[in-house]
C-alpha cells in the first residue's frame, strides 16, 4: 500500500528549523507552512526562542494567525506543540480529534485528507500518538514527520520512544512514501539521505 496522497499542487516552507541540545543551545521545533487548495496549515508550532521565530516567516508569505485554517500536531509533547495558541481560529488536527474552539469532534487520523494532497498517516514510534503529514508537490512527497527522526540523524535509538520495534516500522512506512521527509528539530533531508531506522 503507498501512502502518498493523490494530489501534487501543496507548496510548504520551513518557517523555522529547529534543534535539540546537541545541534543547538537549547530545544527548538523545527515548524512548517504548508498551503493547498484554500487550506493555510502549520506543522508542529512547538517551542522556538521567539514568536517571531514562526510569525515573521509566516508575515513574509503575506499571512497572519488568523489567516491559517489548521494546524496539525505530530504528537502531544510540548516542544512539538508549545505555540499552538498562536493561531486561535485554526481547525487543530491530532492522531484521533478534530479541534475548533469549543467543538471536539473524533476522528481517527489514519488515511484521513484535508485535501487530496494532504494525508494524515498514524506512525507511533516517538509516542504512541505520533501521526505524519504527507503533502504530495509537483517535486514529490514531503513527509512531515514529526519526532519520528529529531534531525537526519536520528537519533537511531530514540531514548523516548516506547517500543523501538514499532518506531522501525513507521520510519520505514515515511521512507516507503516520502521523497524528502522533515523532523521534529532539524533541517529537512532526502529519504536518499540513508537516516537510521
Amino acid at each position: 500500500m503507498n501512502d502518498a496522497p493523490l494530489g501534487r499542487s501543496a507548496e510548504y516552507q520551513v518557517l523555522t528549523t529547529g534543534y535539540v541540545g546537541s545541534t543547538g543551545p537549547g530545544v527548538a521545533a523545527t515548524v512548517s507552512y504548508i498551503a493547498d487548495a484554500g487550506r493555510h496549515v502549520i506543522f508542529d508550532p512547538g517551542m522556538v526562542a521567539d514568536h517571531d521565530d514562526i510569525l515573521g516567516p509566516l508575515a513574509e508569505l503575506g499571512l497572519g494567525p488568523d489567516d491559517i485554517t489548521d494546524v496539525v500536531l505530530s504528537h502531544h509533547h510540548p516542544d512539538n506543540t508549545m505555540n499552538v495558541g498562536l493561531f486561535g481560529k485554526a481547525r487543530v488536527h491530532d492522531h484521533k480529534v478534530e479541534y475548533q474552539g469549543h467543538h471536539w469532534t473524533n476522528r481517527d487520523a489514519e488515511g484521513y485528507e484535508l485535501t487530496p494532497s494532504l494525508r494524515l498517516v498514524r506512525t507511533p514510534g516517538h509516542s504512541h500518538e505520533d501521526i505524519t503529514l504527507l503533502a504530495g508537490t509537483e517535486s514529490g512527497v514531503i513527509a512531515f514527520a514529526g519526532d519520528l527522526w529529531w534531525h537526519q540523524h536520528g537519533p537511531a535509538d530514540d531514548p523516548v520512544a516506547p517500543d523501538r520495534e514499532v518506531l522501525r516500522a513507521s520510519r520505514r512506512r515515511v521512507l516507503a512514501a516520502a521523497d524528502v521527509i522533515v523532523p521534529g528539530h532539524g533541517a529537512p533531508f532526502t529519504a536518499d539521505d540513508n537516516p537510521p531506522l
